[in-house]
């Protein structure tokens, strides 16, 4: 074969790689690349805050200490706001979490959605785990106020409950969003609260001075990145088992949690 020719070879193999890659019409390549950029995105400033925490890089504590100071003096002096939020955060804490997603398993279990069930309680427990570990790493104190409004124990990066909260409401929503595919209004709802959720979840914890504010955005990348992991892992086997390609954003995660039975049995 002439120069030309294996050139012309390695130009086919190059263009049919790129279309199984970045073709709509085949989107398990085009899904599991999107998720894979998606994750290592989230991946990568979660890295780098970890790596400013453990340095103790002066602008981020300075930062972090000025919000804690500004947000502590506010709770301090409305004690109407301090039960608010400690009133989000003990209804939002990892355990009634876990248990929501208890609760959650049991209904998916009775749907005969065992593959789904399956997921939830992956992602819950992957994340929890990777969750504690660093911590231990870590190794972050809490901010050490001369007058707290809140107590909490264990150590700060990243912060349990910002993760648990993200980790919940990725799954919540990906798990129900098949019941709204047809209803816009519906899906905007349940992003708001899913977001919701996380959010309030996290300044909680930072408004009654028990977290710096890098260990709860710390939580919440770290939930982003693990339930953006376990939706590829998910969908990927779900697809590789003849099911079809789903567009996760509107539908979900197993859109035929919305018919009768799901698994087909």
């Amino acid at each position: 074969m002439n120069a030309s020719g294996v050139g012309d070879g390695m130009s086919t193999v190059e263009r049919s790689w790129r279309r199984r890659r970045l073709d709509p019409d085949r989107s398990l390549g085009l899904r599991l690349t999107l998720a894979a950029v998606a994750a290592f995105l989230v991946l990568v400033p979660f890295a780098l805050l970890a790596l400013l925490v453990l340095g103790a890089w002066p602008p981020l504590f300075r930062l972090d200490a000025s919000i804690t100071a500004a947000l502590h003096g506010y709770a301090l002096d409305h004690p109407g706001w301090v039960r608010v939020m400690s009133f989000w955060t003990d209804v939002f804490a990892p355990g009634p979490l876990r248990v929501a997603a208890a609760v959650l398993l049991v209904w998916l279990m009775l749907r005969r959605a065992p593959r789904l069930a399956l997921w939830v309680v992956t992602t819950m427990a992957v994340g929890g785990l990777l969750g504690a570990l660093l911590k231990l790493l870590v190794g972050r104190h809490r901010p050490d106020l001369l007058d707290p409004v809140a107590r909490a124990a264990g150590f700060s990066f990243p912060s349990g409950h910002a993760l648990n909260a993200t980790l919940a409401a990725g799954v919540l929503l990906l798990v129900f969003l098949p019941f709204a595919r047809e209803r816009r209004p519906l899906r905007w709802a349940l992003w708001t609260v899913a977001v919701l959720l996380a959010v309030v979840t996290g300044l909680s914890r930072i408004a009654l001075g028990v977290h710096w504010t890098s260990d709860v955005v710390g939580g919440w990348l770290l939930g982003v990145a693990v339930v953006a992991a376990t939706t590829a892992a998910f969908t990927t086997w779900r697809t590789r088992t003849g099911r079809r390609p789903v567009r996760t954003v509107r539908e979900g995660v197993e859109p035929e949690l919305a018919e009768s039975d799901p698994d087909g049995a």
